[in-house]
């Protein structure tokens, strides 16, 4: 799970770079402090989760990065809407969220599976 963890830490990174070239205004801001926030969280979950002290707490944790990363896709999409020049850059940071949360949601799935699995050969 190296791999998620580097990618999940780029893709906060690329956020935060996306927001260094934002224009400053009172609006703008609100929105790129949120970004920020919301994307830097996927990746600082998603380590939580690989310390996480149960199946409950792992799958507890996932879950917040899963609604970190759906909250990143939301501003992203807002971004796009209203930054036109950057459209390309968006759109790749859209598609890596999307890559991330279906990893994450499989993850959820698949760890689900396997708990139910085992509570029933008990």
């Amino acid at each position: 799970m190296q791999n998620l963890k580097i990618r999940t830490n780029r893709f906060a990174i690329n956020c935060w770079k996306l927001c260094i070239g934002i224009p400053r205004s009172r609006e703008l801001d609100a929105w790129v402090r949120q970004l920020i926030r919301c994307s830097s969280s996927v990746g600082a979950n998603y380590r939580a989760s690989q310390r996480a002290k149960s199946t409950a707490d792992f799958i507890y944790k996932l879950k917040i990065v899963e609604e970190e990363t759906d909250e990143s896709i939301y501003w992203l999409e807002l971004f796009q809407e209203v930054l036109d020049p950057r459209k390309k850059q968006i759109q790749t940071l859209i598609k890596e969220a999307n890559e991330l949360l279906a990893i994450v949601v499989a993850s959820i799935k698949t760890t689900r599976k396997n708990k139910n699995k085992q509570n029933r050969k008990i």
